[in-house]
């Protein structure tokens, strides 16, 4: 289970993409939470991306390709973006760019979610299941279901009747602080190896500042590397010097330290329909570390396709 913190929407999807265009629909309704719903734990953000050309390259460099571009896609998106003059670079970066985004207190969100959907009269169950289909028997009405979505992230490595092997973790590990950085930002990548990187985000609600990271693939390890969390705190520092009033990490105030693996699928994320032992099964799976940021924009394709399934059933 990757442990979800906290998230930033900055466009990691590539320009032209089905995944740019769920970013783009999401957007709108973050937006709005932000706005109006102070409840659900998500809030405005300034942001600052910071790039170095020699990260191209790299395997973060080809994570954040857009970022990297001087007018990545998100440019008629987010509000307020605008190009980083070289004075307020340091002496590390090539480029930048900065806007305002969201940042979301997962924490807080994930049970407003639940709430509103216990309010419209979901009902939730909890089971071990071996095949896909098998879901469909696992509902508060007594029937089968005529539609199963499956939102089963690393678990569709495994689960019978889907068992993708396209699937596989990416892990990112984290340090969460009581210090305020006031600001969102990150680095296209760092000097210490091409699977770390560097990025600060202050949670909505007092929830504290999460610094990271790593992006590892393929690495199944759920254990904290104390010496990868020295190292993401001395980049924070240096990114943000103000977090600690100039001082070093000795004057990060840690809460916590977490480990998460991002569900993460060669291809890209399945978000199609399909017929397994008889039921319809609609896949929505694969999202990496952009689940949050693609979330509504993946559901509405996700109705579609369950209105799709629904309309070829046999008239009684």
């Amino acid at each position: 289970m990757a442990q979800a913190q906290i998230v930033v929407v900055v466009g990691i999807s590539e320009a032209g993409t089905e995944a740019a265009e769920w970013d783009r629909n999401t957007w709108p309704e973050l937006q709005k939470l932000a706005s109006d719903y102070p409840e659900a734990g998500v809030h405005f953000q300034d942001t600052a991306i910071y790039n170095r050309t020699k990260d191209l390259e790299t395997t973060t460099g080809k994570y954040l390709v857009e970022k990297l571009k001087a007018v990545p896609w998100y440019a008629d998106v987010v509000p307020n973006f605008r190009q980083l003059p070289s004075e307020q670079l340091g002496p590390d970066f090539d480029s930048g760019h900065a806007f305002t985004s969201v940042c979301i207190n997962t924490g807080i969100y994930l049970s407003w979610l639940v709430s509103q959907c216990l309010q419209k009269g979901v009902i939730f169950k909890r089971a071990n299941l071996k095949h896909i289909a098998d879901a469909a028997g696992v509902n508060g009405s007594g029937n089968k279901a005529d539609v199963v979505v499956n939102c089963t992230g690393l678990s569709a490595h495994k689960l019978g009747g889907v068992e993708d092997k396209n699937m596989m973790p990416i892990r990112g590990q984290t340090v969460l602080v009581r210090n305020e950085a006031n600001v969102m930002c990150s680095s296209s990548g760092t000097d210490d190896g091409e699977e770390e990187i560097c990025y600060l985000m202050q949670r909505a609600a007092g929830g504290g500042t999460l610094l990271g990271g790593s992006y590892q693939r393929d690495n199944w390890d759920s254990q904290l590397d104390p010496n990868l969390a020295v190292r993401i705190m001395k980049r924070a520092v240096d990114l943000c010097p103000a977090m600690t009033g100039g001082k070093g990490i000795e004057h990060l105030d840690i809460i916590r330290q977490g480990v998460g693996l991002r569900p993460h699928r060669h291809g890209g994320t399945r978000i199609e329909k399909e017929r397994i032992d008889g039921q319809w099964i609609i896949h929505n799976y694969g999202h990496g570390g952009y689940g949050y940021q693609s979330s509504y924009g993946c559901s509405k394709k996700v109705v579609k396709l369950v209105e799709e399934a629904l309309s070829s059933r046999p008239n009684l």
